[in-house]
């Protein structure tokens, strides 16, 4: 089996140079990434009862799955955690290795999906963030990133409600109203229900821990966390 979807990865794939520009075509993930940084930093800093410190994430080994140019990668290094990102887009990774060296940040990018990445490590922490949507097969996904998270460890999955709101802001919206995405960004038809995801993940020994809506605030053109799960939700899922 595979969790990669071919033609998602050539749509990314044809656009991975404008994974750094904050007002090119990831721009509404420029403006996403604050709250999501913000979002996994205070989770882990207290599920793990780590203490003020402008390091707080050493010893702390994330794996970053779907990693694009590494706009997670990076913050999450900077806050001292050893991350390893992986995507299944060569020119992503490319990408991302650049920018890192140019940052002289020490983080590991593979191309690989979840299934094909050989690692002996078992992670404290996986991100699968905005990347479910793209994907297969989901259940096959949550399995294979299941296998590679420790026993206890925390896993992110942020994503898309499939319902006529998240079709109507997610896709008319922000691909052919807004601009902000390029169109044929998102296929409504590949959202997933939060009740659907939890159920997926209960049977790959994730339980969940938290689940928050993501909200964008168009007056002051920024997100902020939220009770309103109907668009962009983000679950926090612990491993038995």
């Amino acid at each position: 089996m595979n969790s990669i979807n071919k033609r998602e990865i050539e749509k990314f794939s044809k656009i991975a140079e404008e994974w750094w520009n904050p007002n090119g075509k990831f721009k509404p993930l420029h403006n996403f990434n604050p709250i999501r940084i913000k979002y996994i930093k205070e989770n882990i800093v207290k599920d793990f009862n780590i203490k003020s410190s402008n390091k707080p994430l050493k010893n702390i080994k994330i794996l970053d799955i779907g990693c694009g140019g590494g706009l997670l990668s990076e913050p999450m290094c900077r806050l001292g955690a050893s991350v390893i990102g992986i995507d299944a887009s060569k020119k992503n990774i490319e990408v991302a290795k650049f920018h890192a060296k140019k940052n002289k940040l020490k983080i590991t990018y593979k191309v690989a999906s979840p299934e094909t990445l050989k690692t002996n490590v078992k992670f404290d922490i996986i991100l699968n963030m905005e990347i479910v949507e793209h994907v297969e097969d989901i259940n096959f996904f949550i399995k294979e990133s299941s296998k590679l998270l420790k026993k206890n460890g925390i896993m992110f999955i942020a994503t898309l409600n499939k319902t006529l709101k998240s079709y109507v802001f997610a896709i008319i919206g922000a691909e052919y109203v807004l601009k902000w995405l390029p169109i044929g960004t998102h296929d409504w038809e590949k959202f997933i229900k939060p009740n659907d995801l939890i159920n997926i993940s209960k049977k790959n020994n994730l339980s969940l821990k938290k689940i928050d809506g993501m909200k964008f605030n168009i007056l002051d053109d920024s997100w902020k966390i939220s009770n309103d799960t109907s668009v962009n939700y983000i679950v926090k899922l612990k491993k038995n």
